[in-house]
């Protein structure tokens, strides 16, 4: 076993690891499955959406339709890889739709808010 110390975000986890041997072996994955929701009162080119950036499950929704929000406010939680990581608005702007909810699986580029 070796213990590794990694910094994220500011804190320090210690890490152990086993040593193993390698395989050549193949994993085959499932697709992942993506809810289609409409967007409803929402007209092509009145928004900016917001991507998910990497596939994951959403903990936490910080917002409601009609907020004001600022740049660099957090939006969401997106747990991945049991990692949290703050989904922030890139722009100033209203929440015009939320598309996700909390428990749902997203994949990446998933469009998961509105912002106008």
């Amino acid at each position: 076993m070796k213990i590794y110390k990694v910094k994220v975000n500011g804190k320090v986890y210690e890490v152990e690891l086993e040593s193993v041997t390698e395989s050549n072996k193949t994993i085959q994955a499932e697709p992942a499955k993506v809810e289609e929701k409409k967007v409803e009162n929402v007209k092509p080119g009145e928004g900016s959406p917001v991507l998910a950036p990497m596939a994951g499950t959403i903990l936490d929704v910080k917002i409601s339709v009609g907020q004001n929000v600022k740049k660099g406010d957090t939006l969401m939680i997106l747990e991945a890889m049991k990692l949290e990581n703050e989904i922030l608005a890139p722009q100033d702007g209203v929440v015009k739709s939320i598309n996700v909810s909390k428990g749902q699986s997203v994949a990446s580029k998933q469009e998961l808010v509105i912002l106008g």
